[in-house]
């Protein structure tokens, strides 16, 4: 079995690429190695020797092709390559499309060019609902909370793109979701939210559980963009790639489909005013932090319904926020030298 993971050499794709190596499939990790620590991270799957790495762009189909021609046919193929921050989408919409949307149109085509297709997984995101405006939401002293929605957001909730960034990756997720319909192509969509985990070099503008943790071990400055009591669920790393392979393995019942995927309702945190001081316990010490006007689109609160994933592919997560939290705390403690080079940071 071959599996190729597009922006494999990301966070959540060198996660991916090691989960199916370990699963006894032949890796091939596709990546334009353009984000900080795309080259850590493809140095340690070829290290491990999860994985063959392919210097390549998604935008590019003679990219792809060559990729094909000297490393297909594939049995599966992740889709996790794209521009991730919604800042970066309203700063520059185009590449962010070109990323998002039409590089997800590119890869679909990849596949249909080969035959039988390929499983395709999609990595779509909640932005795809936008800000969600009309769904009540409640302020308690340490977060906002759904008012009539104790389950969370399930695949019924209207599509309701904002931001560019919301648009392109919605664009991309209606392409997968359609190519099952018009093609018959067994792709899946994941709606995802908050994913954290080792190996994430979080940035400000995306990642930020991992970035908060990163910047507080090396008291660099904090912005809360907002109150701090917006609420996410969130889902380890190694609990979604878990999801991805159990949909290969159920992909008759799983192909076609679109799947809301976080920690869910036992796994939120607000971003601040409750992570805040189970970081400071964490790490021993307060974390000074300022705040500034919120972000265009973002929700006041995010909760994935993963009850339909739970139902019919028998998924739900298995790792706690505070294990997961002190696994990704310990990982960037342990590899403070390698954090420091890839974001900038100079060492003490």
């Amino acid at each position: 079995m071959r599996c190729c993971v597009t922006g494999g050499a990301g966070f959540i794709g060198c996660h991916s690429c090691a989960e199916f190596a370990r699963d006894g499939f032949q890796v091939v990790c596709f990546d334009n190695m353009s984000r900080r620590g795309s080259a850590a991270n493809a140095h340690w799957l070829e290290e491990q020797g999860y994985a063959v790495c392919v210097q390549g762009d998604v935008r590019k189909p003679e990219d792809l092709a060559r990729l094909w021609a000297n490393h297909g046919p594939f049995d599966v193929v992740i889709h996790l390559a794209g521009q991730v921050a919604v800042t970066q989408s309203v700063l520059a919409p185009r590449e962010d499309f070109e990323a998002n949307a039409l590089g997800a149109l590119n890869v679909l085509e990849a596949c249909r060019s080969q035959q039988p297709s390929p499983i395709v997984l999609y990595s779509s995101t909640n932005k795809v609902y936008g800000g969600m405006e009309e769904v009540a939401v409640i302020e308690n002293p340490t977060r906002w909370m759904y008012r009539d929605l104790p389950e969370g957001i399930s695949e019924r909730q209207p599509l309701d793109f904002h931001s560019p960034y919301g648009c392109s990756k919605g664009c991309g997720d209606q392409y997968v979701r359609d190519y099952a319909r018009i093609y018959g192509m067994p792709t899946v969509v994941f709606r995802q939210s908050c994913i954290y985990g080792p190996r994430q070099f979080g940035i400000e503008d995306q990642g930020w559980l991992a970035w908060f943790a990163i910047a507080a071990l090396f008291e660099r400055p904090i912005a809360i963009y907002g109150d701090g009591k917006q609420v996410r669920d969130v889902l380890h790393v190694d609990d979604l790639v878990r999801l991805y392979r159990i949909a290969v393995e159920r992909i008759e019942t799983a192909r076609g489909q679109v799947y809301n995927v976080g920690g869910g309702p036992d796994s939120t945190l607000s971003i601040w005013a409750e992570f805040g001081p189970m970081l400071e316990e964490a790490l021993g010490r307060s974390i000074p932090v300022t705040y500034n006007m919120w972000r265009p689109g973002d929700q006041p609160v995010y909760v994935s319904s993963i009850k339909k994933a739970h139902q019919e592919l028998g998924w739900e997560p298995r790792i706690g926020v505070r294990e997961g939290l002190g696994s990704l705390v310990a990982w960037v403690q342990e590899h403070r030298e390698l954090v420091a080079q890839e974001l900038g940071f100079a060492l003490d």
